[in-house]
């Protein structure tokens, strides 16, 4: 396994340099903490009246902000914002170029161990798919929505699958 030494700047760390596979330490963290969540809301404006939007997101309490700015330092995208929902921090990618070209191939070389695996790979397709613009066509947009009706399966749906019709 490769040892990668970074600096960790923490208030209660004792040491300064502290030896790590940080590849792996993400990962990990985002097994626990993170989400790859694709939403599918009405819209005007898109082909088929509805938009769909893949976001990977990784929340966090403000005392522990620094694993998020490492996230966004290893990944160069993204943003810090707070989560008025839970009163958290929330580090969020949205744009399918960095999803595909920075976040999955991340998650392909060190894979997640427990079942968001599936989420993940599912996610994977969406994002690839719409990023060879497939949303925009009719079996694209379908099969997407099929990939996204098998995700994050305990999660809240503001429409029924049934709605979301071309």
């Amino acid at each position: 396994m490769h040892q990668t030494v970074t600096t960790i700047k923490r208030r209660d760390l004792c040491h300064e340099h502290v030896p790590m596979d940080v590849n792996a330490y993400l990962t990990g963290y985002v097994d626990g903490e993170g989400c790859f969540c694709v939403s599918i809301n009405r819209s005007q404006r898109h082909r088929f009246g509805w938009e769909i939007r893949p976001s990977f997101s990784v929340s966090q309490n403000s005392d522990r902000a620094e694993v998020l700015e490492m996230l966004q330092k290893h990944f160069g995208c993204g943003s810090i914002r707070p989560d008025r929902s839970d009163r958290t921090l929330k580090y969020e990618v949205r744009s399918i170029r960095d999803l595909v070209e920075r976040v999955i191939p991340h998650f392909e070389q060190f894979p997640l161990l427990s079942g968001k695996r599936r989420d993940f790979d599912r996610f994977a397709q969406i994002c690839r798919l719409m990023f060879d613009r497939q949303h925009l066509r009719e079996e694209g947009f379908s099969q997407i929505v099929h990939l996204v009706s098998e995700m994050n399966s305990s999660g809240i749906r503001k429409y029924s699958w049934d709605e979301i019709k071309i």
